[in-house]
């Protein structure tokens, strides 16, 4: 059985205070069966990597894809490496529709972060036209095979991919959890075809689709959902604790 992993991107939220505080509030178990991973905004990384939070993996939002250079503002994987970062987010839909992100450039990124070593959880998913249109599922699949398609099996084993339907992201709007589980079954199909079957069973398919306590349950009972990538409810230690919980509780059963 594929463990849960339950992971907060706090994105550019909160001070120095609320991050430390946030960090401290939250309820990791010593449990095999569920991962709990946090990604504050870069500027807080290493004062909470220093805090040694128990069961608790810290990763970075974004990554240069450059190794280092005249790059004003950006931060390389070996920046990262060197605070005790091992785990990036690639991909997420706020860069690639805001800093116009390309699965060429997603690609770049991926590649240096797994030759480094590093962890890379990949997202994917679409926007509301091409949900409307029926397309969605050449659209996500067409965004991994441009930017993870050329990955080896061995190279697939330090990647984790978080599907993100970015209709239902804040809209008002949400996926019902057949919506979500047919686009993970999709992916997870990609994978085998792609690959092999032992790289589909063995990697993790998040949902990033504004999961909360109130649908935490039915979500992460579908087959193909291996957790969730969090956004506004991992800002509230009490929702985020309460997802863990579910996991924790759905993955004993």
């Amino acid at each position: 059985m594929r463990k849960k992993i339950i992971a907060g991107n706090w994105k550019m939220n909160g001070d120095a205070a609320q991050a430390k505080s946030l960090a401290e509030s939250i309820q990791a178990p010593d449990q095999d069966g569920v991962q709990v991973m946090i990604f504050p905004p870069f500027v807080f990384l290493d004062r909470i990597v220093q805090m040694q939070l128990q069961n608790i993996t810290i990763g970075a939002q974004n990554v240069a894809r450059q190794l280092s250079g005249a790059y004003t503002g950006e931060v390389s994987a070996p920046m990262l490496q060197s605070i005790g970062i091992h785990t990036v987010l690639v991909g997420h839909s706020e860069r690639r529709e805001y800093y116009h992100e390309t699965n060429d450039v997603l690609k770049d990124k991926t590649e240096l972060c797994l030759a480094l070593g590093m962890d890379v959880i990949f997202c994917c998913g679409e926007p509301i036209e091409v949900r409307q249109a029926g397309t969605q599922a050449y659209n996500v699949l067409q965004q991994l095979k441009e930017s993870i398609g050329q990955l080896t099996a061995e190279q697939m084993k330090q990647v984790t991919i978080a599907y993100e339907p970015i209709w239902a992201i804040g809209t008002g709007m949400t996926a019902s959890a057949a919506q979500a589980q047919e686009m993970h079954h999709c992916i997870r199909s990609f994978l085998s075809t792609q690959w092999d079957e032992e790289t589909a069973i063995n990697t993790h398919i998040l949902y990033g689709g504004s999961l909360k306590p109130d649908n935490a349950a039915e979500l992460l009972s579908m087959p193909d959902i291996d957790g969730g990538l969090i956004g506004g409810a991992s800002l509230k230690a009490e929702d985020f604790n309460a997802i863990i919980a579910i996991a924790c509780s759905n993955n004993s059963v």
